[in-house]
């Protein structure tokens, strides 16, 4: 399985191509943005590790390219830790952030995770609930009589985990696990998710679907 590997410092590129490969994953590395679009175009990794701080063309705009165009998964590697930094991303479409420094052995069960995730969210049925239909595998969802509106891959978990779950609160913890998987997550990503979510929803002309349960969690009417 293929894994893009963008990160402009060379020592540590060879450090985690290392422990991909030994992973049983094959590495493509590139060290500035726009060799990483043009590898991203030329061999249609299954996920990509990406750094924000780059030659030519930053993180940000290569994630907004290949978003533009796909779905492949992405994860950012990071030094950068401020949550105005890590908010961008995710809204730009990241899957995942780590912040340097990083555990190898982490980085390997998070990009297992995303790809886990990547792989059910693909295979999951279409799923209706109160006047809403949605399709993970598209990454779209539509209020009765509207256009589909394009969700993140992030956004399309949280959906799917409140709609499987229609009439029951489900707790943060719960939807962090859901939608990141016990490796990553955190509450203020939870909360900013749901905020950007609910926007969508709201815009969509369903009115304000997600029920915040103070304490507890959240909550999609049955």
């Amino acid at each position: 399985m293929k894994i893009l590997l963008v990160e402009d410092d060379l020592a540590l590129s060879d450090v985690v191509s290392f422990t991909l490969r030994r992973a049983g994953f094959e590495v493509i590395p590139a060290y500035d943005g726009a060799a990483a679009i043009a590898a991203w175009e030329a061999s249609q990794p299954a996920l990509v590790v990406l750094d924000l701080n780059l030659p030519k063309q930053d993180g940000f705009t290569v994630c907004r390219h290949i978003r533009s165009q796909s779905q492949t998964p992405i994860i950012i590697l990071s030094v950068r830790s401020g949550d105005d930094v890590i908010v961008r991303a995710l809204e730009l479409g990241a899957d995942d952030y780590i912040v340097k420094p990083f555990s190898p052995a982490q980085l390997v069960a998070r990009i297992r995770a995303v790809l886990r995730r990547a792989g059910a969210s693909a295979a999951s049925g279409v799923l209706e609930r109160g006047g809403w239909t949605l399709d993970p595998a598209r990454h779209e969802v539509r209020w009765v009589g509207g256009e589909p509106v394009h969700l993140t891959g992030l956004e399309t978990r949280l959906l799917e985990a409140l709609m499987l779950n229609a009439g029951a609160v489900l707790t943060a913890d719960a939807l962090i696990q859901a939608v990141w998987g016990v490796e990553g997550g955190s509450r203020t990503m939870l909360k900013q998710l749901v905020y950007r979510l609910r926007a969508k929803l709201e815009a969509a002309g369903g009115g304000e679907i997600i029920e915040t349960v103070p304490g507890v969690g959240y909550a999609f009417p049955a």
